[in-house]
Order: C-alpha cells, then sequence, then structure tokens
C-alpha cells in the first residue's frame, strides 16, 4: 500500500501540480518524502526492533500512516499538510523495510532470496496497480481515500495476524540498544549495501517519478496511455523479483549476476529517451524494468547473509542500510532536477549513470552466495 499511495502521486501528476500550484521539482519533492521519512527512522526502527520485536515497532508505525493517509485525502488544495502527510506515510513503510531483513531471514533462512523477491513483486503490484488503477477513479479525492481505506484494513491485518518468529523457534538473548547498532556499524559490507542500495533506488524512483510527466510533456502523451506505459516497465519489474533470486539461488553466486544485469540495466534506461512510440519503446521499457529490478532483492538480503551481521543484529543493519540507501534516493534525485531543470533527457542519463555507479560498490562487495556459504562451513569443519 505504501509503494501505491507513493505513485498515485506520479500517476496524477499533473493534476497534483496544477491542485498545488507546483512545477515538477516540488512534485518530485512530494513524491519522495515518505522516504525522506526512512532516513529518520529507519535506525531506530531496526534497533528498537531487534531490542523490542518487529510487530511492535511496525504497528506504530503503521498507526502514524493510516492517520496520514487519510489526512492527504482531506487536504488536497494546501502544499504544507501535503506534505506532512506524505512524510507520514512513510512511517509504515520505514518501520517495516528497515526490518524486512530480519523478519524474512528469520521465517525463510536459506530461501530468504526467494522471500525477499517475492516482497519486492508484492511492491512492483502496487506500483502498476497505481499507474494503470488509480486513473480509473473520477478525481483525486476518491483516489486517495479509497487508498487510506485500503491501508487501514492492511494495518488492522499486521495487528491480527503477524508474529515475530516461527512457534518454538527461540531468538538470541536482547542486548543494549547500543550494542546492535555499534556491531551493524562497525561493518564495512553494511555501508557498501547501503550505497548501492541508494544509487539504485536513487536512479529507479527518480526515472519514474519523472517517466509520466515527461511522456506529458514531452510527447503530449494524455495520462493514461503515460500511466500504461510506466506500469509496463513496472511489469518488467516484476519478473524480475523471481528471475534475479532464482537465479542467484541457483548457481550460489550474487556478484556475477549483479554486475551483468547493474551494466545493462543502465544502458537500456537512458536508451528509453530515443525510442519512439510503437512495440520498441514497450519492449525497451519492459527490458529496462526487468534489469533495473533484478539487484534490489538480492542486495537486501545480502544484509542477513553478511556473516557479521545474522539474525541478531539484522534489525540495525536494515536500519543502516535503509537510512542510508534512502537518504540518497531522497537526496539525488532531487539535485538532479533543480541542477538540470527541466531538460528531461539529462535527468534520464544522469538516473542512468547512478544506476552505473552502484557497480564500484557491488565489486567491493564479499559473495554471500549459497557456494561462498558452503565453502566457508567446510573450511570451519576441516579446522
Amino acid at each position: 500500500m505504501a509503494n501505491y499511495m507513493q505513485y498515485q502521486v506520479s500517476v496524477w501528476g499533473v493534476v497534483v501540480m496544477e491542485t498545488l500550484g507546483i512545477q515538477v521539482g516540488e512534485l518530485q519533492t512530494l513524491m519522495l518524502m515518505p522516504m525522506l521519512a526512512a532516513v529518520f527512522l529507519a535506525i531506530p526502527a531496526g534497533t528498537l526492533a531487534d531490542r523490542f520485536g518487529v510487530k511492535r515497532v511496525v504497528a506504530v508505525g503503521l498507526t502514524v500512516a493510516v492517520v496520514a493517509g487519510f489526512a492527504r485525502a482531506a487536504f488536497l488544495d494546501s502544499f504544507a499538510i501535503q506534505i506532512a502527510t506524505m512524510f507520514g506515510l512513510g512511517f509504515g513503510i520505514s518501520t517495516l523495510n528497515a526490518n524486512m531483513p530480519k523478519i524474512l531471514g528469520i521465517w525463510f533462512k536459506h530461501k530468504m532470496t526467494v522471500a525477499v523477491g517475492i516482497f519486492y513483486a508484492v511492491s512492483c503490484v502496487a506500483i502498476v496497480m497505481a499507474q494503470s488503477v488509480s486513473t480509473l477513479f473520477p478525481d483525486l479525492f476518491a483516489t486517495y481515500i479509497v487508498a487510506a481505506f485500503a491501508l487501514l484494513a492492511v494495518c488492522v491485518c499486521w495487528y491480527l495476524f503477524v508474529r515475530n518468529h516461527p512457534a518454538g523457534e527461540a531468538l538470541p538473548e536482547p542486548e543494549p540498544v547500543t550494542k546492535y547498532l555499534g556491531t551493524a556499524a562497525k561493518s564495512k559490507n553494511v555501508w557498501f549495501i547501503a550505497l548501492v542500495y541508494g544509487l539504485t533506488l536513487a536512479s529507479t524512483t527518480g526515472f519514474s517519478t519523472i517517466f509520466p510527466a515527461m511522456m506529458e510533456i514531452v510527447r503530449g502523451y494524455d495520462m493514461t496511455l503515460s500511466g500504461n506505459l510506466a506500469a509496463v516497465g513496472t511489469i518488467g519489474s516484476f519478473f524480475a523479483c523471481f528471475v534475479g533470486p532464482a537465479w542467484v539461488q541457483k548457481s550460489g553466486k550474487n556478484k556475477p549476476f549483479l554486475i551483468v544485469t547493474t551494466v545493462l540495466g543502465a544502458i537500456t534506461m537512458a536508451a528509453v529517451w530515443w525510442i519512439q512510440m510503437g512495440p520498441s519503446l514497450w519492449g525497451i521499457l519492459i527490458v529496462s524494468g526487468f534489469l533495473t529490478a533484478c539487484s534490489g532483492p538480492i542486495i537486501e538480503a545480502m544484509t542477513y547473509q553478511l556473516p557479521e551481521i545474522g539474525a541478531k543484529y539484522a534489525g540495525s543493519a536494515g536500519g543502516i542500510v535503509t537510512t542510508t540507501g534512502l537518504a540518497m534516493s531522497w537526496l539525488l534525485p532531487i539535485v538532479v532536477t533543480f541542477a538540470v531543470g527541466e531538460n528531461f533527457m539529462v535527468m534520464v542519463i544522469a538516473y542512468a549513470a547512478l544506476f552505473l555507479l552502484s557497480l564500484l560498490f557491488i565489486v567491493l562487495l564479499p559473495e554471500t552466495g549459497l557456494k561462498a556459504k558452503t565453502a566457508a562451513e567446510g573450511v570451519e569443519a576441516q579446522g
């Protein structure tokens, strides 16, 4: 629901700009406010979840998000309130994302990468729904208020059905909050993952934000067609969430796959600008969406897979990754927008360059795939 409600702003971008009297730069700032919330919340959310449990921490975040969702629908013509409510919407997803490696690692163990892929796939479905379905509502209020009620239903389900860990499984003994955070912060690999996460998310979020408006303003397509084109790219991302984790699960190695898809993803993202309407445009959007989404689930899973992190410190490590990554993904698109104005071609190239830059930190990461883990266990057994 968080992705759905965030991407409603992008799809209804022209209407939002007219309603609030803002420009593209302010629209991008508005859409990225949930990510700014994560900058402030992710580290405390992850560390507190290590200490008190994930369910309590995420429940608080979801409650704030529900209130913000209804307030957003009630005050459509106030830019200040829209900024505040979009920030509030980030509370739920921020507390959840910070602890996602911990939750899925505890429940799914060695199949965690596949589980993360499913998590990402559901997020892609939400984006596709926002891009293709939200425009069917008669006006902005209707699409916002329905989303608020849907988020309320999700919040109630979390209260009733979620558990911190499987029945009968004991978690590590709790430690002081500062110990969790300190251990995670000392790992250079946690910071490398955060930089990869930030660069790729800044690139894909920035591109997705400007794409519908770019199609309307530059090419003259209507809002529905622009939203449908954006949804096509997200369909590619959906399949990547399954193919990427399955590939590395079978091969036993993460890094070769990440390197290849990062290079090709940057190339196809940049190529979108030069492709005109027709089968070629639909095709490049699917391929670009697929390639740029392959790395996300794998990178997220690597946090839990780091030997120095594991289940015990996964919340704190996830908080660091989320905070650093989302700070970059919030700031970098704004920097790009204000640096180049409304030159959409330069924006597209800049976002592709950011995606490619993540390759530097992927190379520096250790291999955490199944083959590397098996080899390490073999060495320990021999020792």
